[in-house]
């Protein structure tokens, strides 16, 4: 028989809760109207069940089931594999000299030569030195667009209206000069915005310029201290010589990523000559044996820059915590578990009625921004620890080169206590408000592109 359910109100959101027993070890159930409930007692519910579809045959519950095994596989694989890198940086190793990172940057270089060998056979073929007469010069040209292709990637910094100028945005600047000053590493040559729920840093182009991309939904959830812990973890991965983001290694995971996008083969056309037909098919296959060798190599590397690149990021959150304190750390790294709320704010307001211009009278719609504070910060705390426990068993992380976020968590707890009370960066309130100001324009702009 069902427990009788006793209605109560709940202390972070103010929402009616329903308290009930949980019918696997009925233990008390804390409900909320926004969110699943679930049991902390025996994970009841952690994941939400999915009603099987009727409609499907039992062939293809079958290959849902074999799909589920081969997923559930990889990931306990992925999670030994993290779990290593884990116990070794806790236990202070990884000092990104290890033969990983030797093997890494052997496999950069062979990627750098493969494109310097076209480049050189392209040019051969054009000057006539490899073939005489008029096919030597045609091949070259074409040799010339692969091996433009297939160039080293440095990327590109960003431009247009989501950059932010010194002069228009002092003082974003000057808390970011700070905390870079704090952390002994040189400041940015440009900030800009976006509509992720991210942040990133990375030192891009010929001119190697610093650039620091604030993605407005993220930052719009944060508290004033869990800003600067943004600012230092990013600017962290300037200090911490992380392999991915050399301009050897790096500019060679940026080429095999195009190159994987050059040689992905496209459908084959079926309807006309058979002869046609048959050439197209061959070249899809030709193609799609050469894309599956790129695939093996982007994933060799993402494998080898494994062990460095998440030990970058737990470095890198450790330096955030000694810029603010290990509870605005953690803050911020449990704040990047509410996607999907922030996803569910935004598509809520997508479906309200907008103002038309030039219409008075009718109401305005809520502000994006503070929608989005308000429901990330009124998330009560049974459900963070609901998401917290999803990350451990999902290994959710922010993506594939990030370590899961629940041990990120994790070894911020043997981050060293910071020298005195007194934070190295501090964002008081007045400067804040004046942050907020500077991005005033480009939140209104961000905010029409989301909606």
């Amino acid at each position: 028989m069902t427990e009788p359910r006793a209605t109560s109100a709940d202390a972070a959101g103010g929402a009616a809760v329903e308290t009930q027993r949980c019918p696997q070890c009925a233990a008390a159930l804390a409900g909320h109207d926004r969110f699943p409930v679930w049991c902390p007692a025996c994970e009841w519910n952690l994941i939400p069940s999915k009603r099987a579809d009727p409609a499907r045959s039992k062939r293809e519950r079958r290959r849902a089931v074999r799909a589920e095994r081969r997923t559930e596989s990889r990931r306990r694989a992925v999670r030994a594999r993290t779990e290593q890198v884990f116990e070794l940086v806790a236990a202070g190793g990884s000092n990104f000299r290890d033969r990983s990172v030797a093997a890494a940057f052997a496999l950069a270089g062979l990627v750098h030569l493969v494109s310097l060998g076209v480049l050189l056979l392209a040019l051969g073929l054009v000057s006539g030195l490899l073939l005489p007469g008029w096919p030597g010069p045609v091949l070259g040209v074409i040799g010339l667009c692969v091996a433009f292709a297939l160039r080293p990637r440095l990327g590109r910094p960003e431009r247009g209206p989501n950059v932010l100028a010194r002069e228009s945005a002092p003082a974003l600047y000057a808390l970011a000069d700070r905390t870079a000053a704090a952390l002994g590493t040189a400041p940015v040559d440009l900030i800009a915005v976006d509509g992720a729920f991210n942040a990133g840093f990375g030192v891009l182009g010929l001119r190697r310029r610093r650039q620091l991309v604030i993605g407005l939904p993220l930052w719009a959830t944060l508290t004033r201290q869990q800003k600067v812990a943004l600012l230092g973890h990013e600017f962290g991965h300037g200090v911490n010589r992380d392999n991915r983001r050399s301009l050897w290694t790096g500019s060679a995971v940026r080429a095999l990523e195009e190159w994987s996008l050059l040689t992905r083969p496209g459908r084959v056309d079926t309807r006309g000559n058979l002869m046609v037909v048959a050439a197209a098919a061959a070249a899809a296959l030709l193609l799609w044996v050469v894309h599956q060798g790129v695939l093996g190599l982007t994933e060799l590397m993402h494998r080898l820059n494994l062990r460095s690149g998440q030990a970058a990021e737990y470095r890198a959150d450790r330096l955030a915590a000694g810029l603010t304190s290990v509870a605005d750390t953690r803050g911020m790294l449990t704040g990047i578990l509410h996607s999907s709320t922030v996803e569910t704010v935004i598509l809520r307001q997508r479906a309200l009625p907008r103002p038309r211009p030039g219409r008075t009278g009718q109401p305005a719609a809520p502000d994006l921004w503070q929608s989005l504070a308000e429901a990330t910060r009124s998330i009560p705390p049974i459900e963070v620890e609901r998401r917290l426990r999803l990350s451990e068993r999902e290994l959710g992380a922010v993506d594939g080169s990030h370590p899961p976020t629940h041990l990120r968590l994790r070894m911020l707890a043997t981050a060293p206590p910071p020298p005195s009370d007194r934070h190295p960066v501090v964002l008081d309130a007045a400067e804040d408000a004046a942050i907020e100001a500077e991005l005033a324009g480009h939140r209104e702009r961000i905010a029409r592109d989301l909606l």
